[in-house]
Parts: structure tokens; sequence; C-alpha cells
């Protein structure tokens, strides 16, 4: 019958497919920006739209990331680590996903993030382990809640999987 056409470009596919959104989060890693707000708002959306011609709002964009997290990780661990040259570090760092103010009422990773402590003081969300060669190059990684202790990553055998010789961690890695 008839057929309202003035809103038509309110429901137009609001969805970049995940392909880009990897490749978006990569970029912004690789190239030198400090501050993703403004790289996807100044740089992906006027200077690269020949290349992501379904750019979202910023909002979008965020709400999307999470969506991708788990491929995106696959893909570098399949990608872009190094190779073990027989002298490797392993240390961990505090990912907080908010303010101890704002604990109670956090939602996003709610029964995901925990309270944990590190070095400074404590915080709420996850800790990123990392196993780095001496060239810099990252062997491997992985995501734990704040309040696992840093030692358990090293007692799982795929995490340790290719790497030979020398180990060397801090003080928080003595048994």
């Amino acid at each position: 019958m008839f057929e309202d056409t003035t809103h038509t470009h309110r429901n137009k596919p609001n969805r970049m497919n995940d392909a880009e959104i990897m490749v978006i989060l990569i970029l912004f890693h690789s190239g030198g920006f400090r501050c993703f707000k403004h790289y996807y708002k100044e740089y992906v959306c006027r200077h690269l739209t020949h290349l992501f011609p379904r750019c979202v709002s910023y909002n979008r964009f965020v709400e999307l990331e999470k969506e991708v997290l788990l491929p995106l990780t696959i893909f570098i661990k399949q990608v872009f680590l190094g190779t073990c040259t027989g002298i490797s570090f392993v240390d961990s760092t505090p990912l907080r996903v908010c303010r101890n103010q704002r604990i109670l009422i956090h939602k996003t990773f709610e029964g995901l993030a925990t309270r944990g402590k590190c070095s400074m003081r404590w915080f709420f969300g996850f800790k990123l382990h990392l196993i780095i060669n001496d060239k810099g190059e990252i062997l491997n990684f992985m995501f734990t809640p704040a309040n696992v202790d840093d030692r358990e990553p090293l007692k799982q055998g795929n995490f340790l999987k290719n790497i030979k010789g020398k180990l060397c961690a801090d003080k928080g890695y003595i048994g």
C-alpha cells in the first residue's frame, strides 16, 4: 500500500562486518595514535571512507568491538606472535574496567571482572599476562580475572607451550 519513505535512511544496515572492525583496531595499535576516539572519528571516518564505506558512529563502534574480541584474539595468536629466541620474559599488567568507586554499579563485565591487587593498588577488572622475547616480540598472552595469582597461567601447559630456554619474571612469580 502506502510506503513512508521519509525515514528510510534510519533503517539502513548499521553494521560494519567483523573483519572491518578488526582491521581498524589493528591499524590503531600499529599506527602510533594515542587516543582511539580521535583516531576513529578524525582518521578512519574522514580519510579511510574508501576502505570502510559503512562507518558507524563512534559509540556504535565501541559497542561492536566487544563482539570481535574472540576472533581478534585467535587471529593475533595465529598471525602476529613472534618466535622464541631462548630468552623470554613474563609479566602481567592490570586492565581496569572501572574506578573502584563504581564497582558495585558496574554492569559491562558483570560476573567476569573481579577485584585484584597489583603492585600499585587494588583494582577491578582483569589481568593481561604477556610473554615476550628479547626482541620485544609477543610470544603469548592470556587474560585472567584480576583475582588470579600471577603464577596460575604458568601452570597451564598451553601458555608456555612454545617457550624454550630461560624465562625471566619479577618477584610476583616466585612461589
